[in-house]
């Protein structure tokens, strides 16, 4: 079934260098220009390991070096700047909240975006527990399947989601195109609601609550908690949804002060 070939599950045999290198692409795309000592600081590797790693990207296009001696997303990867630059600024001033979040919850935090019809992890905050969700930063699920991607979807008219599930767009994969009918009144669920759940969808074993980001007049972001499935209760459910609320409302608040000053208003 499609829903099983969705499911995303950490290799039993993972190659912790390719990993590194799929990260830190990812990093250069959707971020900006990194320098070796930030690369290895994200990576939580040495300095030459971060060298070797950006040195194969810049090999094979997927990175570039600039004059700054900093490395910055190479031709195969590279993205509008004004694309970058708001990821880029969303991510920053969330990542404190994410920091916030796992604090006050001791569940893994996330802040996703859409990228057509995926939900783009971009920023991943993991938990300190024995069992906990792996950071998932850099990664992409369909969107109709993730708590996040449900709330962003939901957000969009109906002639945008007509367009992202019209049947022509996934010739080549039609048997992962969702049920739209179904998928519009989850989506009707989800704005009742205003928060969403992916209970083991994406990866077996895992729980994932989300709340909407409005970034200008639209939810542009999404930010989430996932934790094991055998943690999730009915009155923990509560405080999740609570903690989600405040995360993505002080994201919010934030966010539109940086806006304004950049505006400079």
């Amino acid at each position: 079934m499609a829903q099983d070939r969705a499911l995303k599950n950490r290799p039993q045999y993972a190659l912790t260098s390719v990993d590194h290198a799929l990260r830190l692409a990812v990093m250069l795309q959707v971020e900006g220009p990194l320098s070796v000592s930030d690369a290895a600081e994200r990576l939580g590797v040495a300095r030459s390991t971060a060298h070797r790693l950006l040195t194969m990207l810049v090999y094979r296009d997927f990175a570039r070096q600039g004059d700054d001696r900093r490395y910055h997303a190479g031709p195969v990867i590279s993205l509008t700047a004004d694309a970058q630059s708001r990821t880029a600024l969303l991510r920053t001033i969330a990542m404190p909240h994410l920091h916030a979040l796992v604090g006050r919850l001791g569940e893994s935090a996330n802040l996703l975006v859409l990228a057509g019809d995926y939900a783009r992890f971009i920023g991943s905050v993991e938990s300190t527990q024995a069992l906990r969700v792996g950071n998932r930063e850099g990664m992409v699920f369909p969107a109709h399947l993730t708590s996040g991607g449900k709330l962003m979807l939901a957000d969009l008219t109906v002639d945008e989601r007509a367009e992202l599930y019209a049947v022509e767009r996934w010739r080549g994969r039609s048997d992962e195109r969702p049920d739209v009918g179904a998928l519009e009144r989850e989506l009707d669920v989800v704005r009742e609601r205003g928060f969403a759940i992916n209970k083991d969808r994406t990866e077996s074993g895992v729980t994932a609550v989300g709340r909407g980001v409005r970034v200008g007049d639209r939810v542009g972001a999404a930010v989430t908690v996932s934790m094991p499935t055998v943690r999730v209760d009915e009155s923990r459910l509560v405080d999740v949804v609570t903690a989600l609320a405040l995360t993505a409302r002080d994201i919010e608040h934030d966010l539109h002060a940086a806006l304004r000053v950049e505006l400079g208003v």
